[in-house]
């Protein structure tokens, strides 16, 4: 029934043009933003899923940068290890020299000078080893053995390596004679420096299989990250084939709504030519 009081049709078509146009909003929102969901009420269980990846992706992150802190850790104490044992070789050689039998009491002083320093250089070494300032081998640290350091390396914080490292210096090392200036001295002191080459061996083994441990896990982490980021991103990420086409549909259908609106509310108008 034509009527001039109520437009009905124009009422219909601006419906039709609000909803297409919203939709034309969303879907230019989610292109522009490359993300599905842009709102809670694009998804909420999606959104709350992905929230929850995306947190552990983080802490993930986090954990591969502490594999590298803990693996610089490890080589950086390795490094001093492996110059001390250089170090303990060169001292079992004097002690051996100074008991030849053949040596003289300067030679013997002599012998005794140098094996004084390479005392010192180990604890000067154990001393100066150090990583972001805290020392690693003179057993005044966390990282002293029965104490260690715990690196996260998951998403829990239960998920730890711990890094303990022995004590280099000549106390831990249990090297309590000082000086070879006699034969006597220098067969206590080879006893001595073999027990410390196969303590200081222990610990370079310890460190290697702590690094092993490190590296296992640094992949583990990387596995994980990808197969994260692959399930967030198909959660969350914007299909672009399939959204430029709904932003297509929905522009067409906004342009029709407005084409339709145009019409309804000229039909009034034309109604009023009945009047004439």
């Amino acid at each position: 029934m034509p009527v001039i009081s109520t437009n009905t049709a124009a009422n219909t078509a601006l419906r039709y043009l609000n909803n297409n146009s919203a939709a034309q909003s969303e879907s230019l929102a989610k292109l522009s933003s490359g993300s599905r969901i842009v709102s809670a009420k694009d998804d909420a269980s999606g959104l709350a899923i992905a929230t929850s990846m995306n947190a552990d992706i983080t802490v993930l992150n986090q954990a591969a940068t502490n594999v590298t802190s803990g693996t610089s850790v490890l080589n950086t104490a390795d490094g001093a290890l492996s110059n001390i044992a250089d170090i303990l070789q060169r001292m079992n050689s004097l002690t051996a020299q100074a008991q030849s039998g053949t040596s003289s009491t300067a030679d013997l002083s002599y012998i005794s000078a140098e094996y004084e320093q390479l005392t010192e250089e180990i604890n000067d070494i154990a001393e100066t080893t150090t990583f972001n300032g805290v020392s690693l081998l003179n057993g005044d640290s966390n990282y002293t053995e029965g104490t260690g350091v715990d690196f996260m390396v998951g998403t829990s914080s239960t998920d730890v390596i711990k890094v303990e490292l022995g004590t280099a210096n000549t106390t831990g090392l249990a090297l309590t004679v000082t000086s070879i200036s006699s034969t006597s001295d220098a067969v206590a002191a080879m006893d001595e420096i073999d027990a410390a080459i196969t303590a200081v061996s222990k610990m370079r083994a310890d460190v290697g299989a702590t690094l092993s441990r490190f590296e296992f896990r640094g992949d583990v982490i990387s596995t994980s990250l990808e197969n994260l980021e692959s399930a967030a991103s198909a959660i969350t990420d914007v299909d672009i084939a399939a959204e430029q086409t709904n932003f297509t549909n929905a522009q067409t259908l906004t342009s029709a709504a407005i084409s339709a609106l145009s019409q309804a509310n000229s039909m009034s108008q034309s109604l009023l030519k009945l009047l004439q």
